[in-house]
């Protein structure tokens, strides 16, 4: 039986469904906090799974600050009974800005959670209001405020790019705005349109128009080069860090180890099975109750899908990729067009071939499956 030292847990609650959200979430005026909390144990108890020595413990959404901060504090509390810390573990939890008061923070870090990451997105009044987020630039500064005299000192901000260019967002001054809350963490992720969410049936009603790909490269370089040259070690394709503050629990995620997930939609994986959770909360909620195991769907990976997730990852990371004889001529092409750099027996990807990650480990699993 696998041992997890990761875990996550999906908490579904959302005051609204913004604009881009594809996520399994749960609109909810009054969030259930006691009610899921019992759950989430009841679904560890009938999957019957170890966890202990645990070293990252995550509350991911949704929007898990939607407990509040007693609800929220509970769940951390009976997660991490019934899946052992280890000492110094790292235990995450998403909150939205409007969420968090110093109340509800010191709540958070008597339970032991010391890392919380805000979901930003933006600072332009414009912007958030079309994105259908709940608070403004001046209720970030107090979140974070509220965060560091708790003791939460270790911050991530999320914040989007490559916005339609019918908003004008100045994502310069985003990243200026961020940067100027002296945060550990930053995550940037582009934009994304998927079909089923309203920004999607806008699209394809042509009544909003996504960002064009030259805007979204322009965007994702000029990142780089602001976070960069602010101290931030860009570590993974959409995340920089100061030093010692890289997350992780998404680092567990890249390098491929086991990691146990729980609650409505969350995936987990034991070393050689994928399985994911029941997507829908009134699904989950019902097999739990029926003391099933929410089990929704699972895959073994064959030795060419490991092959091509491990290049994935490796690539999508300054760790990198370890390198074989046989692909020098496609690495040689590579560093001479400025998409990757040569270290030892490894190659890490620049930002340019970051741009490329998912056509270059196409062409490099390709090569190696003729070899």
């Amino acid at each position: 039986m696998t041992t997890y030292q990761h875990v996550y847990v999906h908490v579904p609650f959302c005051a609204r469904r913004c604009v881009y959200c594809d996520f399994s979430i749960a609109v909810r005026r009054e969030v259930p906090a006691s009610a899921f909390t019992g759950r989430v144990a009841r679904e560890l108890a009938l999957r019957e799974v170890t966890a202990h020595g645990v070293d990252t413990l995550y509350f991911g959404g949704g929007t898990p600050s939607r407990l509040g901060g007693e609800g929220l504090a509970d769940l951390v509390r009976q997660v991490a009974s019934l899946c052992p810390l280890s000492h110094g573990a790292e235990v995450t939890v998403e909150a939205n800005p409007e969420d968090v008061n110093l109340a509800n923070a010191r709540a958070w870090a008597a339970a032991g959670v010391n890392r919380v990451s805000l979901g930003v997105q933006s600072f332009d009044p414009r912007v958030l209001a079309w994105m259908h987020r709940g608070h403004d630039a001046a209720r970030v500064q107090r979140a974070v405020d509220a965060l560091r005299e708790a003791g939460i000192a270790n911050l991530s901000l999320d914040l989007i790019y490559a916005l339609p260019v019918g908003l004008e967002r100045d994502w310069s001054r985003d990243l200026d705005a961020a940067i100027a809350l002296r945060p550990n963490h930053i995550s940037c992720y582009g934009l994304t349109v998927e079909p089923q969410t309203p920004l999607g049936r806008q699209v394809s009603r042509g009544t909003e128009s996504p960002s064009p790909e030259e805007a979204h490269e322009l965007e994702f370089l000029a990142t780089h080069e602001r976070l960069t040259r602010a101290g931030f070690d860009h570590y993974e394709v959409s995340n920089y860090a100061l030093p010692a503050f890289h997350s992780r629990h998404n680092s567990s995620y890249w390098s491929g180890v086991a990691y146990l997930g729980l609650g409505p939609s969350a995936h987990g994986f034991d070393g050689v099975e994928r399985r994911w959770n029941r997507r829908a909360l009134a699904a989950w909620e019902r097999d739990v109750d029926a003391s099933r195991d929410p089990l929704e769907g699972a895959e073994r990976l064959s030795a060419d899908q490991h092959e091509l997730e491990r290049v994935y990852l490796d690539l999508r990371t300054t760790r990198g990729l370890l390198t074989r004889a046989t692909d020098a001529p496609m690495i040689s092409s590579w560093m001479a067009a400025g998409w990757a750099t040569g270290h030892g027996d490894r190659i890490r990807l620049t930002p340019l071939g970051w741009l490329r990650l998912d056509a270059l480990v196409a062409a490099l699993t390709d090569h190696r499956s003729r070899y």
